[in-house]
């Protein structure tokens, strides 16, 4: 279920079934196709993309709103900042 809290995504990157490090690279190559502050959401199903959502958000200066897992899908939201 989403948190009603974070806002909607503008565009959706389903990355399910793939592993690192292609989560990181199509959400880096997603991120420039959208407008800054917008909000990217990655769905992904390998558990290493959240500390690697992580360090790339930490990284690339894009604003990292959050994390969840429903069903063994990860739900990650990036704000573009630049």
């Amino acid at each position: 279920m989403a948190d009603p809290s974070l806002p909607a995504a503008d565009q959706v990157l389903d990355c399910t079934g793939m592993s690192c490090p292609l989560p990181v690279v199509k959400t880096s190559q997603a991120i420039k196709k959208i407008e800054p502050g917008q909000v990217l959401e990655l769905l992904a199903t390998d558990p290493g993309v959240e500390p690697d959502m992580k360090a790339w958000s930490g990284r690339t200066g894009n604003e990292l709103l959050g994390i969840s897992q429903d069903s063994g899908v990860f739900h990650v939201l990036i704000r573009r900042i630049r």
